[in-house]
């Protein structure tokens, strides 16, 4: 797909051994043509892992879409009115956020610019990321399967032997998804199997 004029909002939250694998499919977008937005959470913006700094991956963010990343609620607000985004993705998107998404909390930039995008009728693309999706998640998860104009990378279990209620997305799959979602279609298969047996 050509993606000249298309700006996608591209947000990343907690969930932070996934981040490593989230920087090159938004590098793919910016190949392709397209403007992309950057958001983070809180968690995102000030938390250092075993898996990287929180200041180098905002470094990542900004060298690769040229943008410093939206990093409050106050600066995502106005992606509401000005229906900047044509298609939004969270990813990775945690269980946390997706609970919170799907009982309608806004504590976050990242929440604030899903429910501004939602509020435009626009496609917001989720790509989790969760070790409880197969848990008490499992009825969030349901709740924005069925909510119209959000997507879902396909996603399946990672993990069913260590971690039988984890569930993550297909990240290499977030670009053919957000083109489905600009066509109001939700790419299929959606469920797949993400756990590889040897």
């Amino acid at each position: 797909m050509n993606w000249n004029g298309i700006t996608v909002g591209f947000a990343l939250t907690g969930s932070h051994c996934t981040l490593e694998e989230i920087m090159p499919q938004i590098q793919r977008f910016i190949d392709a043509g397209a403007s992309v937005v950057p958001i983070v959470s809180q968690s995102v913006l000030t938390t250092d892992t075993r898996f990287g700094k929180a200041v180098d991956w905002q470094k990542q963010l900004k060298d690769i879409t040229g943008s410093d990343p939206i990093t409050t609620i106050v600066e995502a607000e106005p992606l509401g009115p000005s229906k900047k985004l044509d298609v939004m993705v969270i990813a990775p998107c945690t269980g946390n956020t997706t609970s919170k998404l799907a009982n309608a909390m806004t504590e976050s930039p990242v929440l604030m610019a899903a429910k501004a995008q939602m509020r435009n009728h626009r496609p917001l693309v989720l790509a989790i990321s969760t070790n409880d999706g197969l848990g008490l998640n499992s009825a969030n998860i349901a709740k924005l399967l069925v909510t119209k104009n959000i997507y879902f990378v396909p996603f399946g279990q990672d993990a069913p032997e260590a971690k039988p209620n984890s569930l993550v997305a297909r990240m290499d799959l977030i670009s053919e998804t957000c083109e489905a979602a600009l066509n109001g279609k939700q790419l299929q298969p959606m469920i797949i199997e993400r756990f590889q047996y040897s």
